[in-house]
């Protein structure tokens, strides 16, 4: 194991993961054989064209879909065959999300939006918490219209990490922003992940974004084609595209 995560096993870990979706006689393999881990303390970004499976197999780590065949554990337990509401159970108290849109309520102020979260989880941030570790306690009581699409998306951020989860799951979350924008969403991201040791899985189309991750998956027809470890993190201020 990289030295960087000794003594930080896998949080997530698949084995032959595949995922079959069926139009009337036709069969699209999505996913075909995956076998993917993810470190605590450790950022991944995956990436691949469109529809070479990065977002089904996000969704499978997260507990959004089901595989159909292949295993996934979490820690050393077999999630694979959770019942729905035993899989909801797992992504209430242990996966955060973060997505291209921000999904915030139009009518709730920021400091609203994350409460949304905390009411309901185990071991909650306070919302002012949250907000403050990605650059917000100064946006508590303004609406989403009220802000830049930077600044949603990082209450997106706080939103997500104020349960305290082990793991974050980001889908294209700079995608619908400028560079300037994007690198401010991503130091909140791997600010996040240094404070908290969430382990951090990041999809991207946008090639220069590997440079701030641990390791880089590429994806190719439903497969990992590759994976490199990087020497070290390059900080996002430093990435430009």
């Amino acid at each position: 194991m990289d030295e960087r995560h000794e003594g930080f096993g896998d949080v997530l870990r698949t084995e032959g993961i595949t995922k079959v979706y069926r139009s009337g006689d036709v069969a699209v393999h999505a996913l075909r054989g995956i076998d993917f881990s993810l470190r605590a303390h450790e950022v991944v970004v995956l990436l691949g064209a469109s529809g070479s499976g990065k977002s089904t197999l996000l969704n499978i780590l997260g507990g959004l879909d089901h595989p159909t065949s292949g295993r996934l554990f979490f820690h050393e337990a077999d999630v694979t065959n959770l019942t729905d509401s035993q899989m909801t159970e797992f992504r209430r108290r242990h996966v955060g999300f973060v997505f291209q849109f921000y999904n915030l309520v139009p009518s709730l102020t920021a400091r609203e939006n994350v409460a949304l979260v905390t009411e309901v989880a185990d071991n909650p941030m306070r919302p002012e918490e949250a907000l403050d570790r990605v650059g917000l306690s100064g946006r508590l009581d303004h609406f989403p219209s009220q802000m830049s699409g930077g600044e949603q998306q990082r209450v997106s951020i706080a939103r997500a990490i104020a349960k305290r989860p082990e793991i974050l799951l980001c889908d294209e979350p700079t995608g619908a922003l400028d560079s300037k924008t994007g690198v401010a969403v991503l130091e909140a991201l791997v600010e996040v992940n240094r404070s908290l040791g969430t382990a951090t899985a990041l999809i991207t189309h946008n090639v220069a974004i590997r440079r701030i991750a641990d390791r880089v998956v590429y994806m190719g027809d439903g497969r990992i084609t590759r994976v490199e470890e990087n020497d070290g993190r390059v900080a996002p201020s430093e990435v430009s595209w």
